[in-house]
């Protein structure tokens, strides 16, 4: 796509890596690609500041300033299809898609030709928990882009007639989504993990919702949740932040803080159970599957030794080569035994939940030998995981740090992300610090916490006929020890 482009990102920010997205600016990333000496604790300590400052509205305006001639900035609202229900369930998937089909006071043609202009690009997501509207540009046209992003959120077009043709869109996406069978096996793993409650659903909503809300549904989901003191507004790169404040009074003022009846809408509780999905499709070539426990949430601090036992687990991919010789022994064994086209570990982290766990393709019959080595693995992780296994994970997670330093996009995405996880934005230094901190005896400790003898949830979809059954699955999640 060229570089002015209006576009929309379908993809989710749901964290399988909990530091995905922490890049700093190119400024810092030079420092490490012109043969500059210095070290990774000085390159990790010379990340600009992120300043942050409190609107009256509540609305928070966050930035890092970095010496570019681009500078990109966004929203990050604090809603997702965790706070809809069964009648209203893919209204913020909605209302994400009109956002760039003109506001009230452009347009659609207008509207996108303002961006094009510019030489912009404009681009958006939703997911379980947030959603967010962000814009690179230059640096020059920061006051534009901030004009813009505010007439969006506040001003966003929602005419029966755009309604209408966007419906089709929603639709034919959906169908096009069922054709990925990595989003239906984590829909699925979501939907057996939390059933019956709000994170069940998915982000698109059911196929019925999407042909029948309506302009009512949506203005009203607009204004229950589109409140100041639920948003971010983030920049990074070439940005001045009195200058951004300043725009942000201007443009952002305005946004609304009260809620009717006084009653601020609260993510719902969403229980996990140990539990599974099947869905049999013998006429797939491959098998994919996904096993998870519950895990941590965004601020909880287990889930750095989370991500540390996850490097150790590894991943894996045939199309990638590489033979036995791999750090992460379950690829070694993969390797060896022909066990699998792929496999990853995961974190998906929510506010107060998540799902910790694995996720393999292979085929019919190998399905039982490759989660049978993912199980082990897990046990292994609580019992007899080596300090040399963790020390190399922990570079290979520093590493991932260091490799990700570059770009004014991801390091807005995270500063929005941050503010709304945790309620501030979180250097490399400190996550660098934890890291630190973590050993062998904390890696057993905190996988024995979530792993050890817990009733996973299980998604399956494809030749799964050799995939054993739950029982049998349960009963991996422990050793018996004499």
């Amino acid at each position: 796509m060229a570089a002015s482009s209006v576009c929309r990102a379908a993809g989710c920010i749901s964290s399988r890596a909990l530091l995905r997205g922490s890049r700093a600016p190119p400024g810092l990333w030079s420092l490490t690609r012109r043969g500059s000496t210095a070290s990774y604790a000085q390159v990790l300590h010379n990340i600009p500041e992120t300043q942050v400052t409190t609107l009256d509205n509540g609305l928070r305006v966050a930035s890092e300033q970095s010496n570019q001639p681009t500078c990109t900035v966004g929203v990050w609202i604090a809603v997702g299809s965790r706070y809809e229900n069964e009648k209203n369930n893919g209204a913020g998937n909605f209302v994400e898609h009109l956002a760039f089909k003109g506001t009230k006071k452009r347009p659609c043609p207008e509207f996108e030709k303002e961006v094009e202009s510019m030489g912009a690009h404009l681009n958006s997501y939703s997911s379980r928990e947030q959603t967010a509207f962000f814009m690179k540009a230059l640096s020059k046209d920061l006051p534009k882009a901030i004009e813009i992003l505010a007439d969006v959120v506040q001003n966003c077009s929602v005419e029966d007639s755009q309604i209408e043709k966007e419906r089709n869109v929603i639709l034919q996406e959906m169908k096009e989504n069922d054709g990925s069978l990595s989003d239906v096996v984590f829909d699925y793993l979501h939907a057996t993990a939390y059933q019956g409650t709000a994170l069940s659903r998915t982000v698109e909503g059911t196929t019925a919702n999407a042909k029948h809300l309506s302009r009512a549904n949506l203005i009203e989901f607009i204004e229950t949740h589109y409140k100041a003191p639920r948003m971010v507004l983030a920049a990074a790169g070439g940005v001045n932040h009195k200058e951004l404040v300043d725009l942000a009074k201007q443009h952002f003022g305005n946004v609304p803080y009260e809620y009717k009846k006084d009653a601020v809408p609260v993510p719902p509780h969403c229980r996990f159970t140990g539990s599974e999905i099947r869905v049999r499709d013998d006429a797939l070539p491959l098998a994919h599957v996904a096993i998870a426990v519950e895990g941590p949430g965004w601020a909880n601090p287990d889930n750095i030794p989370l991500l540390v036992a996850n490097s150790v687990i590894g991943h894996y991919d045939l199309t990638f080569g590489g033979g036995k010789n791999q750090s992460s022994r379950l690829a070694t064994i993969a390797v060896e035994n022909k066990l699998c086209q792929s496999f990853q570990a995961f974190n998906t982290c929510y506010s107060d939940t998540g799902l910790f766990g694995f996720y393999f393709i292979t085929d019919a019959l190998n399905i039982e030998d490759t989660l049978h080595c993912a199980q082990g693995e897990w046990m292994r992780l609580c019992t007899s995981v080596s300090e040399s296994e963790v020390k190399r994970a922990k570079n290979i997670v520093r590493n991932t740090l260091v490799a990700q330093l570059d770009g004014t996009t991801p390091a807005c995405e995270n500063i929005g992300s941050h503010l709304l996880n945790y309620g501030r934005r979180i250097s490399l230094a400190e996550w660098d610090a934890r890291i630190s901190e973590v050993d062998a005896r904390t890696v057993r400790d905190v996988c024995s916490k979530y792993l050890y003898d817990k009733c996973p949830a299980l998604a399956a979809v494809g030749p799964i006929e050799q995939l054993p059954d739950y029982n049998r699955i349960r009963s991996a999640m422990f050793w018996l020890r004499f």
